[in-house]
């Protein structure tokens, strides 16, 4: 029989063993679908293994989520959050699973051309819409803007068959860094603490550093230095900012997108389960490069976490 334990986020000592049914394949941070008593819970696979019995009969996995699995690194991280601070397991899956509390954005209904479908009557506007179109898929809306036609000129292209209605689902994304966007006058100083970090990371190994100086000497632009090489050696590496009280968060993501023309990635209690979403399913495709938060976006799902400042 084949046995997985699976970590459900409520406040649990342990992970619990369900039988896999025949033909299901999961691995370590596969989400899956489990009872627990009269509920459904989403949980996370820890472990698998093979087993020639038991002395009790084990409930089965009901189904494997379409959501991504857990990055095996998040899975060890939970599991040494739980052992680090006394506490169960569960509750720090929880907090890994934190972002995904929010039903997913609905699907952004488009239109396109059907190719080979040609306006019966080719008016002006008919041609203009076609035009602004091309080979992209557009809202009706932001389509009828970009040809200057009437709304009425779209729906009469989809009467007709010329352009059909297509649903596209939401990607949570993020404008990636440029880290010679604008860079700072350096001090000697700064920048070997700057180059020490980024050697650091390069290192491929943990290196903990500390910057010691007065408020205003120029510590946050050392380490913005050191993100800016980390970025410029390792394009899609992530890089969490964390912050030790919510309010300094917007002047900070305010001085980095001065930095590298693009907007991070914002985590904590204040920020609305929407964007939270967002935030978790970009970062575990690996579509944010960086993160500022409270301490909880140490469970984010990082995809290539290689910096934590």
């Amino acid at each position: 029989m084949r046995v997985a334990s699976v970590l459900v986020p409520l406040p649990v000592a342990e992970a619990f063993d369900y039988e896999l049914p025949d033909g299901m394949t999961v691995g370590r941070g596969t989400q899956v679908t489990v009872p627990l008593g009269p509920r459904r819970l989403r949980g996370v696979v820890t472990e698998t293994r093979e087993t020639t019995g038991s002395n009790r009969r084990l409930k089965a996995i009901e189904a494997v989520l379409d959501d991504p699995p857990l990055p095996e690194r998040t899975v060890d991280f939970i599991e040494w959050a739980a052992r680090w601070t006394l506490s169960p397991p569960g509750e720090m899956a929880q907090m890994a699973l934190k972002g995904l509390r929010n039903p997913a954005p609905r699907p952004e209904r488009r239109v396109r051309h059907l190719l080979g479908r040609d306006p019966a009557r080719p008016t002006p506007s008919r041609t203009a819409a076609l035009a602004a179109l091309g080979e992209r898929s557009l809202p009706a809306a932001d389509l009828a803007r970009a040809a200057g036609v009437s709304s009425g000129v779209i729906k009469g292209l989809l009467d007709e068959g010329v352009l059909e209605v297509v649903e596209v689902s939401a990607v949570a994304a993020f404008d990636p860094p440029r880290p010679d966007h604008a860079p700072a006058r350096l001090s000697p100083d700064q920048v070997a603490a700057a180059a020490a970090m980024a050697d650091g990371v390069a290192s491929r190994a943990f290196a903990p550093f500390l910057l010691d100086g007065v408020t205003g000497s120029g510590k946050t632009e050392a380490y913005l230095e050191a993100v800016a090489r980390t970025l410029a050696a390792e394009p899609d590496a992530q890089i969490l900012i964390l912050l030790p009280e919510i309010a300094l968060t917007q002047a900070l993501i305010e001085r980095i997108a001065a930095r590298f023309g693009a907007t991070p990635a914002e985590w904590h209690s204040g920020v609305s389960p929407p964007s939270r979403r967002k935030v978790w399913e970009a970062v575990i495709a690996g579509r944010c490069n960086l993160v500022v938060g409270a301490r909880s976006a140490l469970f984010l799902p990082f995809a290539n976490l290689r910096l934590i400042l």
